[in-house]
Formats: C-alpha cells, sequence, structure tokens
C-alpha cells in the first residue's frame, strides 16, 4: 500500500516540477545557499514562491515533495507512511505542514528516528514552530521568504539583474543613473506597485489570486493558530481588512469596532495580533514598550499592491510599501513627534511622502515622484533594490 502512494507522490512531484515557471526569483539564489540545515522551517506570505523554490530543491536533491493538503494522505498512517519515504529518499519536503494531523509529533519522531536525512518543511508563519511541541524549534532552523522586491520584478520583467542596494539610505546618484540606463523605472515601478509584490503576476488574474490568498489566509490560517473562531470573529477580520484598504487614515478605532461586532477588547486584540504574525497587516508602533495588546500608532495591510489591486485608498501605499520594505531588514517605529517626521529607522528620521512632502526636521524625505536622489530626498523606487 505504502509504495503504491510513495509512486504516485513521486508522479505527481514530476508532473509539478515539469510545469515550472523558468521565470525564477532572484532571491532563490541567495536562499538556496542557506539551506545547509538538515532541518529547516521556510515561512513567508502565501503565493511569494515557497512551493516553487520547494520543487526546485526536490528536483535538484533528489527528495519527495509532499504537499499537506494531498489527498493521498487522508487515509493512511502519515507516521508510518513518511516512515517507508525516509527509507527509500535521502530527505522528505513537507509543503503547508500544518495541514497535517499531529505535524508536530511527526516532525519530531522523524528527525530523531532519521539523523542521516533531510526534513525541510514550510509554512505560511514563523508562529507555527511556537504552536508545536516545545523542544522543536531546536531542532528546525527558520528561514522566511519575504515577497518579491522591485529588484526581483525588474528581473522578471526585463532579464536584468541589477546590484542590490546595501543600505536604503545609500543615497547614490551613480547608483541610480545606472540603473536609469538600463531600465525605464518609473514605468516599472509603476507597473510593480500595482501588481508586481508575487510571482504568479505573470500569469495574469492578479486581483483574483490576491483575493484567494486573503480569504485563505482568514478561514484557514487564522484558526490554525487561534484554535476557536467563530464566524463573527472572520467578520470581524475582514472588516479590519476593509476599513485599512478605504481609511485615508491607516489606523482604526477599536472601541467602535468591538460595539459594531459585539466582540471583547481582548478577542479583537488577538485577532489583530494573528494577522499580524501570518502577514496580512504590518503594525508600526512607538519604540517604547507597549501594552501587550496594542494596535500599534498605524496600521498598514502588509502586502502594498493590495491598495491597488482591491482599489482602495491609494494614498496609504507610499507609506505602506516604505514600511513593507524597512521591515525587511531592520526595526521601523512611528516617530514620537510627528513634526519632525514619520518613522525612523536604526536611529534615522524619515518623512515620506509625495510631490510637495517637505523633509521637517526629518533625516530624509521618500518620494514616489522622483527618479534620481536628490539631497536629502530618496526616490521610493529605490526601496525597492534591496533583496
Amino acid at each position: 500500500m505504502y509504495e503504491e502512494i510513495i509512486e504516485k507522490l513521486d508522479l505527481q512531484m514530476n508532473r509539478m516540477i515539469s510545469f515550472l515557471s523558468k521565470k525564477m526569483r532572484l532571491f532563490f539564489q541567495d536562499l538556496e545557499k542557506r539551506f545547509t540545515n538538515r532541518a529547516i522551517l521556510l515561512y513567508g506570505p502565501r503565493g511569494a514562491g515557497k512551493t516553487t523554490f520547494l520543487l526546485s530543491m526536490a528536483r535538484k536533491h533528489g527528495f519527495l515533495y509532499v504537499s499537506g493538503d494531498e489527498i493521498l494522505l487522508l487515509d493512511v498512517p502519515l507516521h508510518d507512511l513518511f516512515q517507508e519515504i525516509m527509507k527509500n529518499y535521502p530527505g522528505i519536503i513537507i509543503d503547508e505542514v500544518h495541514l497535517l494531523k499531529n505535524w508536530s509529533t511527526i516532525l519530531k519522531v522523524l528527525y530523531d528516528s532519521f539523523p542521516d536525512r533531510v526534513i525541510w518543511t514550510s509554512d505560511s508563519s514563523s508562529v507555527l514552530l511556537r504552536k508545536g511541541i516545545s523542544d522543536l524549534s531546536r531542532r528546525f532552523v527558520l528561514i522566511r521568504m519575504p515577497l518579491m522586491s522591485f529588484r526581483e520584478f525588474i528581473h522578471f520583467e526585463t532579464g536584468k539583474t541589477l546590484r542590490k542596494l546595501s543600505s536604503p539610505f545609500e543615497v547614490s546618484i551613480d547608483y541610480a543613473a545606472e540603473a536609469l540606463k538600463e531600465v525605464d523605472l518609473m514605468s516599472l515601478f509603476r507597473k510593480y506597485r500595482e501588481t508586481g509584490t508575487r510571482p504568479f503576476y505573470v500569469e495574469g488574474n492578479f486581483r483574483e489570486k490576491l483575493m484567494n490568498i486573503l480569504q485563505k489566509a482568514i478561514y484557514y490560517d487564522v484558526p490554525h493558530f487561534l484554535g476557536t473562531v467563530t464566524e463573527n470573529h472572520l467578520g470581524v477580520m475582514k472588516a479590519i481588512v476593509g476599513h485599512l484598504l478605504h481609511s485615508k487614515i491607516p489606523t482604526i478605532n477599536v472601541e467602535s469596532m468591538c460595539r459594531e461586532w459585539g466582540v471583547g477588547k481582548q478577542k479583537f486584540y488577538q485577532l489583530l495580533q494573528t494577522m499580524e504574525e501570518i502577514e496580512l497587516v504590518n503594525i508600526v508602533r512607538k519604540k517604547r514598550v507597549e501594552k501587550p495588546f496594542s494596535k500599534g500608532e498605524k496600521i498598514f495591510l502588509s502586502d502594498p499592491a493590495m491598495y491597488y489591486a482591491f482599489e482602495g485608498e491609494i494614498g496609504n501605499f507610499r507609506e505602506a510599501f516604505v514600511v513593507f520594505a524597512l521591515k525587511e531588514i531592520g526595526k521601523i517605529y512611528a516617530v514620537k513627534n510627528e513634526e519632525e517626521g514619520d518613522y525612523v529607522f536604526e536611529g534615522i528620521k524619515i518623512e515620506v511622502g509625495g510631490k510637495s512632502k517637505k523633509k521637517k526636521s526629518s533625516d530624509f524625505v521618500i518620494r514616489d515622484d522622483v527618479d534620481l536622489p536628490v539631497r536629502n530626498v530618496i526616490p521610493m523606487w529605490m526601496l525597492g533594490m534591496l533583496w
């Protein structure tokens, strides 16, 4: 029985590999160099390319790829099946591992029973291991895959590979001038901000696919992490997304939403925190220590392309993009005094905006309407060149 199932899994894996796109994210090159541990959990937002990367690694190393939602796994003892796989393959890759029943126990047993075999897994959030058995996190190395950068989008669109910026405040006119000679940066950035944050944009129907990801995150991911979630709680989260999409002010009124939906504050904050954990929203806090439950100073949709795809408040895209980019390389906080700027990143105060945005007393202004850096003005597209 196990031999037949394994054979079918192998055939399905090879079928999926045969349909892999020839266009691969530049991020995969750096990521592959980090896949040296025999037990790894790759996590990150849905649609970022985790499955594509894992299938390419399965092909390269001769591992067997298995998806957690595979129907062939429903009626067999998973522990016995995976034991057989480990005996016949140098490693196993389990995608969306949280969909497996008793996944944490299975991983622990496999890890301890086959010290010479590789176990690579994936999921949408690092919170998964914290929900698992206590000593699993000591065995597995966590590696995160972010959404696609503007630099990667340029590679997808033109085939050209521009060098990465080492710092968002590397105000290099030479770098910008060199890039402008290679590609039409402003035109490409306008396209990127509307459709380019996830590699599946090349397949078309970006808005529909993004909506599907949003629904899966709310209906499937959140219940796995919170346990008890009612229809009303799901409604609250959809309301939060809808409000952030269309509100001119990037925050929410907790008291008002709790009254409207008949939910307690503690539960509301739990829902909001989980939305942050699964990378639906980015919460920007002040640097001082805040209460355990807090809505922070500003809240943005974590994928800035959603503002365009779902016809939301485009004015919030600028700040959402800056937060999205800088969070990948460090800590970003809201400035305590708004007269001094919008955000502080590694001690540097920044102001975000368009044509009329002034520097105030910040160190830099990040603007979306310029293509070359001028004095303390940084073109927004440059923040998309960091990975």
